[in-house]
């Protein structure tokens, strides 16, 4: 049978595979598993979110219902970000936590996420225990022993006094365009931002349950650019739809990915005695320029797989304090258990006020090298690492780069694909490298 949790928790087309009956019954299940096995208490107790789409209120009924009916206390948080519904697991010392949310994906889709006590992911142990139960008979108390459903209703500002008490330096004097993704950060952010100092222009900031990521946020940064143009800011902020990433783009309307991100927190984190163990736990697909940069500042790189939660895992593993993606997911240990968009943008903005520089002074810090990924459709991926002559020709693309230029040959984890990644002191030499092991892949693991 195919495994219900994927790399993030459940997620699908809400009503299609994201179903009140599906709902319901995880939400028992993790009563039992996250309830009564995990907890202390005699009545555990759990905190819901969700962010703004239309089918996460029939989803959101169906968690607490389930929960409730299995004998545990519910703290409804209403619309929230992800990195908040954590953070709150945490501070209200909760057994568990359930966001019901899709991050950057179109508004049709949904998911369910559980978070365990303390406010971290799950691993896959407690998700195939949760998974089992479901075959499980649901627990059935009555009377008393049922759970009660809360508003949670100082969720938010219990956040936003979080973030604020992260804040190395205040945003006064800053104009800040933020784009919310007409999603769970709507209203978190902008509160934030203006409660931090600085002038706030707000776009994408208008959910209306089906226009979540529509031309908007992280993945559309198009109308982040124009606007930081048009209204003369300092700087624009851009989150995804449940706000646990962050790309940014400076004065001039240049993106800011999550390596020049990461590159300038790690410097600033350096450079205040903050950074532990002088490291930065990044994934494989992290520009190579982010690596250059940060070693000549004696900055160490750890490179884990691709997926947030092999860089958390990195992270606690060698007890390091920062660690994210290029994709905008950046995790500050010292202030949240997942990545934390809203976080992040506090501080790439109070680092600019901080120090006088702009936002592009800053992220070119970091030189980008040139990078072109091809996906290789139709080819036994299963046979990438195996291949002799795949290999020997990716030996001999890495042995004439040398230290200014970098190969990756990666099996795509839900498609018949290798991804070939190449990286070069220049576009034209990255591409005609790349082409060149895209044709031997073609070639040799044609299926």
């Amino acid at each position: 049978m195919t495994r219900l949790f994927g790399t993030d928790g459940v997620r699908g087309k809400a009503n299609e595979l994201i179903t009140p009956e599906l709902a319901m019954g995880l939400a028992q299940a993790a009563a039992v598993v996250l309830g009564r096995e995990e907890s202390k208490r005699e009545r555990p107790v759990a905190v819901v979110a969700r962010d703004p789409r239309i089918s996460g209120e029939f989803i959101s009924a169906a968690i607490e219902a389930g929960l409730a009916a299995s004998g545990v206390d519910v703290y409804d948080a209403g619309v929230l970000p992800t990195p908040a519904t954590a953070f709150l697991v945490a501070d209200l010392d909760a057994d568990f936590g359930v966001m019901i949310s899709a991050s950057h994906n179109p508004a049709p889709d949904n998911g369910i996420k559980f978070l365990a006590r303390g406010g971290k992911k799950l691993s896959d142990e407690l998700e195939d225990r949760i998974e089992a139960q479901l075959e499980q008979p649901a627990p059935r108390p009555t009377g008393g022993a049922v759970g009660q459903i809360r508003r949670f209703s100082d969720a938010e500002d219990r956040y936003v006094l979080h973030l604020l008490s992260t804040l190395p330096h205040r945003l006064d004097g800053l104009t800040v365009v933020l784009d919310c993704a007409h999603g769970a950060a709507s209203g978190c952010s902008p509160e934030v931002f203006t409660d931090a100092g600085a002038k706030v222009i707000v776009i994408g900031a208008e959910p209306n349950g089906i226009n979540i990521n529509e031309g908007y946020g992280s993945t559309h940064l198009e109308k982040l650019q124009a606007a930081v143009v048009e209204h003369g800011a300092d700087l624009g902020i851009a989150h995804d739809g449940d706000a646990d990433r962050c790309l940014a783009v400076d004065h001039e309307g240049t993106v800011v990915d999550g390596d020049q991100i990461m590159t300038i927190l790690a410097l600033a984190l350096k450079e205040a005695g903050k950074l532990a163990d002088d490291t930065l736990v990044a994934t494989v697909m992290s520009n190579l320029g982010l690596k250059l940069a940060l070693t000549e500042a004696g900055i160490t790189v750890k490179q884990t797989a691709v997926g947030d939660r092999y860089v958390l895992e990195g992270m606690r593993d060698g007890g390091f304090n920062l660690g994210g993606e290029q994709s905008g997911h950046v995790i500050f240990a010292d202030f949240a258990t997942t990545g934390d968009g809203v976080l992040t943008g506090l501080q790439i903005a109070a680092r600019v006020a901080q120090t006088g520089k702009s936002l592009k002074e800053l992220s070119q810090l970091m030189t980008r090298l040139p990078q072109v990924l091809i996906n290789v459709k139709d080819v036994d991926k299963a046979r990438v690492s195996s291949n002799e002559t795949v290999q020997s020709a990716v030996a001999a693309v890495e042995a004439e780069l040398g230290e200014t230029g970098r190969v990756l040959l990666r099996a795509s984890g839900t498609e018949q694909l290798v991804r070939v990644m190449v990286e070069a002191p220049d576009a034209d030499t990255a591409q005609a490298k790349a082409d060149e092991l895209a044709d031997v892949v073609r070639r040799e693991l044609a299926l």
